[in-house]
């Protein structure tokens, strides 16, 4: 790897934990602390994307190199670099967790190329000082989930990490995937991932509880300095100008969730990026029945904190705790209850916005809002596709039928037999609506349709089309593994060759482990 130019900004100008042991402990008086990965015993490349190679500055060639193989793994520190793990703490499902940190993630290095910085980060690559009473690694069926994940949300335009690299370990991890008492020896595997940063809301609220304000100051600087340096003016008026760019960028990010049905399942603060990007693929999952409360992740069944149709909410109770970690450097509220404020205001505003784009209105009418409210009602009349009806809505043309229209979004419905009745008649209802607004717009049917096949997707990452590439993985089959990866690069094309991916959630997969709900650990 020859031309990845190291340029290590975090480490150089930020405070370091003087310990360099990986034992787990308490760690003040720092952001990050310095730790070697876990050497694997028998690495395995499975998976690894030209893009974020030459993204980041390798080439195809070295991808199958030695070198790139025992530094993606952990096996070797690339010359120049010197691994560590972030000190950041949380609020986890709404409650003050403390220290958490990089618990199963270490950063290697960061990189520059092409003008942009990039930090390099191995999840699953063993032990830190955050690990608490965890081992730091990662089985593969997690990290198939994360590697394809965020390879499919940069394709359908959602900020996001990237995934340069998925490999195994060749070493067994012992998880108990459901926390039911049974647990299993499973094949380990690291992930690399890619982001401008890891930097979390935590990492803020870490120092601040610490009462470290010093640090903080320095902390919040360097973050203006180097990720938002547009931003000027006197050192008040940066911090406050810091927190609004970290919420404008938040609020686009959710809106890009709710467009494409995205629930992420681990709303935590310390799962929240001060760069408006999706990071922590854990127990994720696309809405299939549009259900608004639900949620993927097994912790999270009886509170339901952190479903589909709160993560708005969640995001903006996130961003309070983000104020209350800086207010030490601001002394002032007005201000920044002002952006709190704002960002649901402005969120409720440009959801509308893309709600229409969904439905292919590109034009604003009074009855706006009853139309959108009374096709989320309908949606949960019966068990119906996301994904599929609205593609499907697509295909509806200004001259059909209410009746026509309905036939050409009803392959959507998990159970046609439950669309009669007064559910039929909602549905009656909500298309001649719909097919008066479609007629009032400019857009020819053809002009239409192709807006909206550029903003509803045909294909996204379901559940249980994830556990059909780990389950054929764990046979050492990484047929689907790159199959899915191709198929998810084009998620708004056609691709006919990948049809039978355009289907809804198979009954088998309604109840079965890593289809439906997911634990933290999966």
């Amino acid at each position: 790897m020859k031309n990845l130019k190291i340029n290590n900004r975090f480490t150089a100008e930020l405070p370091a934990d003087p310990e360099t042991t990986n034992e787990v402990r308490q760690v003040k008086n720092t952001v990050f602390s310095y730790v070697d990965p876990t050497k694997p015993s028998n690495p395995k490349l499975i998976h690894a994307s030209e893009e974020v190679a030459e993204l980041v500055g390798i080439s195809k060639d070295e991808i199958h190199s030695e070198t790139f193989l025992n530094v993606f793994s952990g096996k070797e520190i690339l010359s120049g670099t010197r691994p560590f793990a972030m000190s950041y703490a949380g609020h986890q499902f709404g409650n003050w967790a403390g220290q958490l940190g990089d618990g199963r993630a270490i950063n290697l290095t960061e990189v520059e190329n092409n003008g942009k910085f990039f930090m390099l980060q191995l999840k699953g690559a063993g032990k830190t000082p955050y690990s608490r009473t965890a081992d730091g690694l990662a089985v593969l069926r997690s990290s198939i989930r994360e590697y394809l994940c965020a390879e499919a949300m940069h394709y359908l335009g959602v900020p996001t990490t990237r995934s340069l690299s998925l490999m195994l370990s060749g070493d067994q991890v012992l998880r108990d995937v459901l926390y039911n008492g049974n647990p299993a020896y499973e094949k380990g595997a690291i992930v690399c991932r890619v982001a401008p940063s890891f930097i979390r809301f935590g990492s803020f609220e870490m120092l601040t509880a610490r009462n470290e304000l010093k640090n903080l100051k320095q902390f919040v600087e360097y973050n203006i300095k180097h990720y938002f340096p547009e931003i000027t003016g006197e050192p008040k008026e940066q911090y406050l100008a810091f927190f609004k760019k970290v919420a404008d960028s938040t609020r686009e990010m959710i809106l890009h969730w709710q467009r494409v049905g995205f629930v992420h399942g681990v709303m935590n603060t310390d799962n929240m990026s001060i760069h408006g990007i999706t990071i922590d693929y854990g127990p994720y999952g696309w809405l299939e029945n549009y259900d608004p409360n639900w949620t993927p992740n097994t912790t999270d069944s009886q509170y339901r904190r952190y479903r589909f149709g709160n993560q708005p909410q969640i995001a903006q109770w996130n961003l309070y705790q983000l104020a209350n970690a800086i207010y030490p450097l601001i002394n002032e509220t007005e201000q920044l209850e002002k952006i709190l404020e704002s960002f649901m205001d402005d969120f409720i505003k440009d959801y509308k916005v893309m709600f229409l784009s969904k439905l292919g209105l590109f034009t604003s009418s009074e009855t706006d809002n009853t139309l959108i409210d009374e096709l989320e009602a309908n949606l949960q009349l019966t068990e119906t596709d996301m994904t599929i009806f609205f593609r499907n809505l697509s295909t509806v043309e200004k001259s059909d039928s209410v009746e026509k229209a309905i036939e050409k979004i009803e392959f959507s419905f998990y159970k046609i037999e439950e669309v009669s009745g007064e559910i039929l008649e909602a549905w009656k209802k909500w298309f001649s609506q719909y097919l008066e607004r479609v007629k009032a717009e400019s857009l020819s049917d053809q002009e239409r349709s192709q807006k909206m096949n550029s903003i509803n997707p045909k294909y996204v990452l379901r559940n249980y089309m994830a556990q059909l590439a780990i389950d054929a993985a764990d046979k050492e089959d990484y047929s689907l593994v790159n199959e899915f990866y191709t198929l998810l690069q084009k998620p708004y094309d056609e691709q006919p060759e990948y049809q039978k991916w355009f289907a809804k959630r198979p009954d088998w997969a309604r109840s079965k482990v890593g289809c439906s709900m997911l634990s933290c650990s999966s």
